[in-house]
């Protein structure tokens, strides 16, 4: 192995050693140790040229104690931290949230994954946790009763152990105030506790919820839950044997997606959902007959709850059967051709400006392509104004703020960002796990106390069609323009 000296600056190494059997790279390595100028800044002048890191060393003709010139930026030297390094299991629970990225799983205490899979589709709506928080823990309006504001307040709580922990919590607590509460969630079946259903639980504790935070002091009447989750319908009712006419108006909580041989997308579950035949007596015939009801939407919530008819009572069994027929939703739902005449006239402007905006983004993400591959300083200038432009769009859309949440307007458009799985052949049996979509955009599987990151692509995957996890109940978030 020949020995040469290498210049570098105002510094010379001597009896640096070459080894001819090793690619140039390696040589640059060991160089890179004495300089701290990286292989790839690296420049040294050999018979020909610069050295490459390929070039084969017998062609060089390199002689023992030759000087080799080399021209090169060192890297900076790194500073010691002032600090010593943390680990996570270190930090405050509240940290170690914020560095996960997500909140904690919860332990099924007997049969419970119905519950916990409920709470953590609930938990991720923070103007609920906004309204909980601010809740009274005691002077509860008169018109409440004790188990209710019990019930709120153990929500209240065991939303706040969520965000302050990334061990697993025991919702012990809340389990106990809502068995009391609702006695249907305690049956026993040989001394243990049964499975449940999901749609029932998640029902009974958004109906609780509306109950308790209401503000009758206010002469607006706030109802929170209504504000968040509340669709307002309007209905056709028609007799087509006596002529018959009527509108009817209400509020729910969640659509129904009727799944038939004929629904292959929940889009079209949506339309079967929203047409229903029912008997009643007809005054014009004195005697009972059938009513085709028709609805339509006529107000929309900031959160679309969907729930996928998915059981229904067999009598053979004596028990809620389930439809495994695979039924696809998608990511992002469009209702505007749900909704009635005057709601669609209202959503004119608004789903105007959101083409726009997403025009915009489209443009933009072109325009930085263009801009990566070229080397104008003023291109990647306008780009990087365009960036900001449409982040500050971007967070206004988004409803961040307190004056730009309350100007936003609805579009009828709605991003998935959480789903409810069942896995099992009955409602009172098999497995219920949460699929919920965090601040960071990130998708996390709550399977009881285990949380599991998942990817955005396989959460659409959950249609159904066979025994593994599918969809029963979908929960979207409405994309909203400021006006």
């Amino acid at each position: 192995m020949p020995t040469v000296s290498v210049k570098w600056q105002k510094e010379l190494y001597p009896g640096v050693e070459i080894d001819t059997t090793q690619p140039p790279y390696v040589f640059k390595c060991q160089l890179y140790d004495l300089t701290g100028v990286p292989p790839e800044r690296q420049k040294i002048m050999v018979k020909g040229g610069i050295l490459k890191d390929d070039t084969d060393w017998s062609k060089l003709g390199i002689k023992e104690g030759q000087k080799l010139m080399m021209v090169g930026t060192a890297d900076e030297i790194v500073k010691a931290p002032e600090k010593g390094p943390v680990f996570m299991e270190d930090l405050p629970e509240e940290e170690q949230v914020v560095a996960v990225g997500h909140s904690a799983g919860l332990f099924n205490l007997g049969n419970t994954c119905y519950m916990n899979s409920t709470m953590q589709c609930l938990h991720s709506v923070p103007e609920l946790k906004s309204a909980l928080i601010e809740y009274p823990q005691s002077g509860r309006s008169n018109d409440l009763d004790q188990s209710s504001h019990l019930l709120t307040v153990a929500t209240r709580d065991l939303f706040s152990e969520l965000d302050k922990n990334v061990k697993p919590v025991a919702p012990m607590q809340f389990w106990m105030v809502l068995r009391k509460k609702y006695p249907q969630f305690g049956q026993l079946h040989n001394g243990s506790y049964m499975q449940q259903d999901a749609e029932e639980c998640w029902t009974q504790i958004l109906y609780t919820l509306s109950q308790a935070l209401r503000s009758p002091s206010t002469s607006s009447n706030v109802d929170t839950v209504k504000e968040l989750f509340g669709i307002d319908l309007v209905s056709r009712v028609h007799c087509a044997e006596s002529g018959e006419e009527s509108r009817e108006a209400e509020t729910i909580y969640a659509l129904k997606c009727h799944i038939s041989h004929e629904v292959n997308h929940l889009h079209e579950g949506l339309k079967h959902g929203l047409k229903s035949e029912l008997e009643k007596a007809s005054p014009s015939l004195g005697r009972s007959a059938v009513y085709l009801k028709d609805s339509r939407i006529n107000g929309l919530p900031k959160y679309l709850t969907i729930q996928f008819v998915r059981f229904f009572w067999k009598r053979e069994s004596n028990q809620k059967a389930k439809i495994l027929r695979k039924v696809d939703y998608p990511l992002e739902l469009d209702i505007f051709d749900l909704c009635s005449d005057d709601l669609c006239k209202k959503l004119e402007t608004p789903r105007q400006m959101l083409r726009e905006e997403d025009g915009r983004k489209a443009g933009l993400k072109l325009k930085q392509k263009g801009s990566a591959s070229g080397d104008s300083d003023v291109k990647m200038s306008e780009a990087e104004g365009l960036s900001n432009e449409s982040e500050e769009s971007s967070k206004a859309t988004l409803g961040e703020g307190a004056s730009s949440a309350k100007n936003a307007q609805l579009t009828g458009v709605y991003d998935l960002v959480a789903v409810l799985t069942h896995k099992g052949r009955s409602a009172d049996s098999g497995h219920y796990v949460a699929w919920v979509k965090q601040e960071n955009g990130k998708w996390v599987q709550f399977d009881d106390d285990n949380p599991i990151p998942q990817r955005e692509e396989d959460i659409t995957k959950l249609s159904g069609g066979g025994d593994w996890h599918m969809a029963y109940i979908c929960m979207y978030k409405a994309r909203t323009i400021p006006m």
